[in-house]
Protein backbone atom coordinates (compact mmCIF):
# COMPACT_ATOMS: atom_id res chain seq x y z
CA UNK A 1 0.00 0.00 0.00
CA UNK A 2 1.32 3.43 -0.82
CA UNK A 3 1.39 6.12 1.82
CA UNK A 4 -1.62 8.07 0.46
CA UNK A 5 -3.70 4.89 0.39
CA UNK A 6 -2.80 4.09 4.01
CA UNK A 7 -3.60 7.63 5.13
CA UNK A 8 -6.96 7.40 3.36
CA UNK A 9 -7.89 4.82 6.01
CA UNK A 10 -7.74 7.59 8.62
CA UNK A 11 -9.85 10.48 7.29
CA UNK A 12 -9.82 13.49 9.53
CA UNK A 13 -6.87 12.25 11.58
CA UNK A 14 -4.85 15.02 13.20
CA UNK A 15 -1.25 15.39 12.02
CA UNK A 16 1.41 16.46 14.49
CA UNK A 17 4.91 15.77 15.75
CA UNK A 18 6.21 15.33 19.27
CA UNK A 19 8.23 18.07 20.97
CA UNK A 20 9.05 21.54 19.79
CA UNK A 21 11.94 20.96 17.38
CA UNK A 22 12.87 18.45 14.65
CA UNK A 23 15.51 16.59 16.70
CA UNK A 24 13.11 16.07 19.62
CA UNK A 25 10.34 15.03 17.21
CA UNK A 26 12.58 12.32 15.76
CA UNK A 27 13.85 11.19 19.16
CA UNK A 28 10.36 10.79 20.64
CA UNK A 29 8.98 9.23 17.44
CA UNK A 30 11.70 6.58 17.60
CA UNK A 31 10.58 5.70 21.14
CA UNK A 32 7.05 5.13 19.77
CA UNK A 33 8.36 3.01 16.91
CA UNK A 34 10.46 0.96 19.35
CA UNK A 35 7.45 0.41 21.62
CA UNK A 36 8.98 2.37 24.50
CA UNK A 37 6.60 5.34 24.40
CA UNK A 38 2.87 4.70 24.88
CA UNK A 39 1.89 8.03 26.40
CA UNK A 40 2.45 11.74 26.03
CA UNK A 41 1.16 14.91 27.62
CA UNK A 42 0.58 18.51 26.76
CA UNK A 43 -0.40 21.58 28.68
CA UNK A 44 -4.14 22.04 29.03
CA UNK A 45 -3.68 25.48 27.45
CA UNK A 46 -2.13 23.87 24.37
CA UNK A 47 -4.80 21.17 24.28
CA UNK A 48 -7.54 23.80 24.19
CA UNK A 49 -5.81 25.95 21.56
CA UNK A 50 -4.96 23.10 19.20
CA UNK A 51 -8.24 21.20 19.58
CA UNK A 52 -6.36 18.03 20.41
CA UNK A 53 -7.84 14.57 19.82
CA UNK A 54 -10.41 12.72 21.86
CA UNK A 55 -10.40 9.11 23.05
CA UNK A 56 -10.64 6.80 20.05
CA UNK A 57 -9.25 9.31 17.57
CA UNK A 58 -6.47 8.32 15.19
CA UNK A 59 -3.47 10.60 14.74
CA UNK A 60 -0.75 10.74 12.11
CA UNK A 61 2.57 11.28 13.90
CA UNK A 62 5.07 13.22 11.81
CA UNK A 63 8.84 12.97 11.92
CA UNK A 64 11.17 15.95 12.31
CA UNK A 65 10.86 16.76 8.60
CA UNK A 66 7.06 16.83 8.79
CA UNK A 67 6.66 13.47 7.01
CA UNK A 68 4.06 10.94 8.22
CA UNK A 69 5.76 8.15 10.19
CA UNK A 70 3.08 6.23 12.07
CA UNK A 71 -0.55 6.13 13.13
CA UNK A 72 -1.55 6.10 16.78
CA UNK A 73 -4.96 5.80 18.42
CA UNK A 74 -5.78 7.63 21.65
CA UNK A 75 -6.82 5.14 24.35
CA UNK A 76 -7.32 7.48 27.30
CA UNK A 77 -7.08 11.09 28.37
CA UNK A 78 -6.50 12.24 31.91
CA UNK A 79 -6.49 15.77 33.27
CA UNK A 80 -3.81 16.01 35.96
CA UNK A 81 -1.59 18.65 37.54
CA UNK A 82 2.13 18.58 36.69
CA UNK A 83 2.98 18.05 40.36
CA UNK A 84 0.68 15.01 40.56
CA UNK A 85 2.18 13.00 37.67
CA UNK A 86 3.26 9.62 39.03
CA UNK A 87 6.37 7.55 38.36
CA UNK A 88 4.19 5.05 36.51
CA UNK A 89 2.85 7.75 34.22
CA UNK A 90 6.35 9.11 33.57
CA UNK A 91 7.57 5.61 32.66
CA UNK A 92 4.80 5.27 30.04
CA UNK A 93 6.28 8.28 28.24
CA UNK A 94 9.40 6.15 27.73
CA UNK A 95 11.93 8.99 27.89
CA UNK A 96 15.46 8.86 29.30
CA UNK A 97 15.74 6.41 32.20
CA UNK A 98 11.91 6.46 32.48
CA UNK A 99 12.12 7.93 35.99
CA UNK A 100 9.86 10.59 37.41
CA UNK A 101 12.89 12.83 38.04
CA UNK A 102 13.94 12.64 34.38
CA UNK A 103 10.36 13.28 33.27
CA UNK A 104 10.01 16.29 35.57
CA UNK A 105 13.25 17.90 34.40
CA UNK A 106 12.55 17.44 30.69
CA UNK A 107 8.93 18.54 30.92
CA UNK A 108 9.73 21.52 33.15
CA UNK A 109 12.16 22.68 30.43
CA UNK A 110 9.64 22.03 27.64
CA UNK A 111 6.74 23.81 29.36
CA UNK A 112 9.04 26.70 30.33
CA UNK A 113 9.90 27.11 26.62
CA UNK A 114 6.17 26.97 25.89
CA UNK A 115 5.59 29.69 28.51
CA UNK A 116 3.11 27.65 30.55
CA UNK A 117 5.17 26.02 33.32
CA UNK A 118 3.94 25.96 36.88
CA UNK A 119 4.00 23.01 39.31
CA UNK A 120 0.22 23.46 39.56
CA UNK A 121 -0.36 23.64 35.79
CA UNK A 122 -2.94 21.32 34.29
CA UNK A 123 -1.75 18.69 31.83
CA UNK A 124 -3.66 16.41 29.49
CA UNK A 125 -2.01 13.00 29.79
CA UNK A 126 -2.73 10.81 26.77
CA UNK A 127 -2.19 7.08 26.50
CA UNK A 128 -2.08 5.66 22.98
CA UNK A 129 -1.34 2.61 20.92
CA UNK A 130 0.68 2.49 17.71
CA UNK A 131 -1.67 1.15 15.07
CA UNK A 132 0.48 1.30 11.97
CA UNK A 133 4.00 2.28 10.92
CA UNK A 134 4.24 4.08 7.59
Amino acid sequence: MTEPAILANYPGASRWSFGDNPALADELLQLVLDGQKTATCCSYVSYQQEQEPLVGDYNVVLDGRGEPACIIRILSLRLIRYEDVTAEMAALEGEGDKSLAFWQQGHREFFTREGTFSPQMWLVFQQFERVETL
